[in-house]
């Protein structure tokens, strides 16, 4: 009876810790916001869509993405598609993002080709900011506005930074 009563006791602290642990994880504050995604990234993006058949296959393409500070963004990539290369060199794209506190967040964008080959669904992006927001760790969930599909996509973004003048001084 004694062995039931510790074996009870003792779950009920862990029960109560792992309480207390997830509780505090929600109140966490790194002092993220807007303002930490602020500057133009570069990204390197792979993955493939699973599902619906149609659409399945390998993604792999690049993205330069401008930040602005108060949760707008412009974008313009280059993604290959189940092998097939866009019509357009650099397709356009505008959205917007939110950052929270613990430096997660979401980003949407809407691609706005010239060439409507080049089209596509709005997509939304989660990510964690790493490093002081200087890299971003992304994943796309889906669209939120076109139907639904299955995908693993994941991209890493680093923050470009530019000596100026360019390569050195003007003197050499």
């Amino acid at each position: 009876m004694d062995r039931t009563r510790t074996a009870g006791f003792a779950s009920a602290i862990a029960i109560l810790a792992l309480a207390l642990a997830n509780s505090a994880y929600a109140e966490v504050n790194y002092g993220c916001t807007n303002a930490t995604l602020k500057g133009a990234y570069s990204f390197q993006i792979t993955g493939q869509i699973l599902a619906p058949a149609a659409v399945a296959g390998p993604v792999n393409g690049v993205a330069l993405t401008t930040f602005d500070g108060f949760g707008n963004l412009t974008q313009v990539d280059h993604v290959v598609h189940n092998g097939v290369v866009p019509v357009e060199e650099w397709r356009p794209a505008t959205g917007s993002y939110t950052v929270n506190s613990d430096c997660t967040g979401t980003f949407t964008f809407t691609p706005e080709p010239t060439n409507p080959a080049d089209g596509g669904p709005a997509l939304k992006v989660y990510f964690v900011l790493t490093n002081r927001g200087a890299q971003i760790l992304t994943t796309v969930s889906g669209s939120p506005n076109a139907p639904p599909f299955t995908s693993s996509i994941v991209s890493t973004g680093t923050r470009l930074t530019f000596e100026f003048p360019p390569f050195g001084s003007i003197d050499q």
